[in-house]
């Protein structure tokens, strides 16, 4: 997969399943909409990152890091919870963030090997 491609899916479903999560929620909560806000960042630094722009790829990696990283602790809690859906929505976006994660270090280490040969 193309790391454009695959910040655009993450992005869109970043923004699905956080309003998923806010709407569905008996007590709404602003922070369900933090991942959502993430894709939309995605979304808008999608165009640069599809001609290559190096530097938005790696604003794109370290964000994608960060978020990856800050979805543990609300895995955590819907565990302790022992709420399915919540499990269920945060493992789908970690997941998805984990993937798009490898996609770009890929993408990273095949543009490297490029330029060497």
């Amino acid at each position: 997969m193309k790391p454009h491609v695959a910040n655009i899916a993450l992005a869109i479903l970043l923004i699905a399943i956080s309003a998923w999560g806010y709407l569905s929620s008996e007590t709404p909560s602003m922070t369900a909409l933090i991942p959502g806000f993430f894709g939309i960042i995605f979304l808008a630094l999608s165009g640069p990152f599809k001609k290559e722009n190096k530097v938005v790829a790696h604003i794109i990696v370290v964000l994608t890091l960060l978020l990856v990283i800050s979805l543990f602790m609300p895995l955590r809690g819907a565990i302790g919870r022992s709420d399915s859906m919540a499990t269920a929505r945060v493992g789908i976006m970690l997941a998805a963030g984990v993937f798009a994660l490898v996609t770009y270090i890929r993408s990273f280490i095949n543009a490297r090997k490029e330029r060497a040969t």
